[in-house]
């Protein structure tokens, strides 16, 4: 048990960022289907099993695993050229870490952290690989040693300086008002309330919270601010000159730093795995409870979601095979929690504290797909930005936006300070 809980927030690691991505391009694919009227990828199966689509992405990653590797004749330094992907993967990967994905738990006399990477330096580490990642952009768009993926790479250092300054000084204001830089920590600030409301950091610093979504859709390089590929005008822009896998570790580097983004940003501004009203002490206390409560609403968004369904499906064909698929998802949710109930009413076990560690990465997840519907609705909503664009957007708006937003943030706190004493 010890050595599950030491080695458990690793492999959670391991499942918010790789394993997830398969279901983010599903994710993608289905939202952009249905904002546009279409149904999306339903014809890739195994045996007649598409799993709404699912099996299509497996399928995408099979290939470009797979696809014979091709080396263009005119690349002049092939060391840069194939280590650029990598440098995008892993510096998206590594953002990861630091992501608190439940509390603390504590069994007897230890503590076990529910983080991969359980330093104080969270938010900085954070900043410091995710602006890591355009290296392997502008790197791979240089040694390709093609006009459009140096155009791509000269794109995205533009856009680099437009939003980075920004973003850094939206997490200033942050950190003045938690008055600490360890995530775990905003994380259990956040568990307090602000008059009624839930002390959630969008509710105490919504112009912050703005400007770094704003400048995180820029860091992940997607639309509207996907410039350096620019499809329609610089043919795919750095990734140009890729393919087969290293092309893969750049789309799936997309796709883990959206990940790591939206963590982020569950983490900071929206309570992180903390339900409203609850930190982890009266969910200890209260587990039954809660638990009973969690159960009969999923139950009943079941219900509510299944005939939402049979109503609005307007595509007949699919509309069996996608309720089947959404019923056998929700319903494995709620006998899950049953299951858990059942585990604790028959006392297996003298504490609660695992299963609100249970709760709490259930709490962490659904928020983090929530977000990513967020991320992937804007990207088909939007026009993709002109990097001189993106330039004004951050120099002549963001960053004066984010230094107001300290100074005033910085005033409350220190009237706030001297007010108590």
């Amino acid at each position: 048990m010890n050595t599950f809980l030491i080695l458990l927030p690793l492999v959670l690691t391991l499942l918010y960022s790789l394993a997830t991505v398969p279901i983010l391009v599903w994710m993608e694919r289905r939202v952009a289907a249905f904002i546009q009227d279409r149904v999306g990828p339903n014809r890739c199966n195994i045996g007649g099993i598409r799993l709404g689509g699912i099996i299509q992405s497996v399928a995408d990653m099979m290939k470009l695993v797979f696809k014979e590797e091709f080396l263009p004749s005119h690349i002049k330094n092939r060391f840069y050229y194939l280590v650029a992907p990598c440098i995008a993967f892993i510096s998206s990967f590594l953002t990861f870490m630091v992501i608190p994905y439940a509390d603390n738990i504590t069994l007897g006399s230890k503590i076990y952290y529910m983080q991969a990477l359980p330093i104080d330096l969270g938010v900085l580490w954070f900043l410091a690989f995710a602006g890591l990642g355009v290296y392997g952009i502008i790197l791979g768009g240089w040694a390709s040693h093609s006009k459009f993926a140096i155009l791509g790479a000269m794109r995205a250092s533009a856009q680099v300086i437009s939003y980075e300054v920004a973003m850094g000084l939206s997490l200033v204001s942050m950190l003045i008002t938690y008055g600490t830089i360890h995530l775990n920590e905003m994380v259990t600030y956040q568990a307090q309330s602000f008059f009624i409301i839930p002390a959630w950091g969008v509710v105490i610093q919504p112009l912050a919270t703005i400007i770094f979504i704003v400048t995180a859709f820029a860091e992940t390089n997607r639309a509207p601010f996907d410039a350096a590929e620019g499809e329609s005008e610089i043919v795919a822009g750095y990734l140009t000159e890729y393919g087969a896998m290293k092309f893969g570790l750049f789309f799936v580097a997309e796709y883990i730093a959206m990940a790591a983004s939206g963590a982020l940003i569950v983490t900071i501004f929206f309570g992180g795995y903390q339900l409203p009203y609850l930190n982890t002490s009266d969910l200890i206390n209260n587990f039954e409870t809660i638990l009973w409560l969690i159960i009969i609403f999923a139950v009943v968004t079941t219900i509510l979601f299944l005939r939402w369904m049979k109503k609005n499906s307007r595509f007949a064909s699919s509309s069996n095979n996608e309720t089947k698929i959404y019923t056998t998802v929700i319903i494995m949710f709620t006998t899950s929690a049953i299951s858990l109930m059942a585990y604790y009413a028959l006392d297996f076990s003298n504490s609660n504290e695992v299963g609100v560690m249970i709760l709490q990465f259930m709490v962490f997840t659904i928020k983090l797909f929530i977000l990513h519907f967020v991320f992937i609705w804007v990207r088909w909503t939007l026009p993709r930005f002109r990097y001189d664009q993106t330039q004004k957007l951050g120099w002549n708006i963001l960053l004066p936006l984010s230094l107001a937003n300290i100074f005033i943030t910085a005033i409350v706190v220190v009237v706030g300070v001297n007010y108590g004493n």
